[in-house]
């Protein structure tokens, strides 16, 4: 390989919008994410709506029955 052309590759700490933090790594500096395995419906057997920036009201405003 040659040297100087790769990102540097360090430990992160990853941040969920559920509140879970966890450690990997990653050539980015900072990772937050909306949804993680401690809140995803697979995981968790639980169904969970998330709606981002109102995205569920403006798809039924735009799609739902009139």
């Amino acid at each position: 390989m040659k040297a100087g052309i790769h990102p540097e590759y360090h430990e992160v700490e990853v941040h969920c919008a559920c509140g879970n933090t966890f450690t990997t790594h990653s050539t980015k500096s900072e990772l937050r994410l909306e949804i993680c395995n401690a809140c995803h419906p697979f995981f968790t057997g639980k169904q969970k709506l998330i709606d981002t920036a109102g995205m569920v009201e403006r798809f039924e405003r735009r799609y739902g029955k009139k």
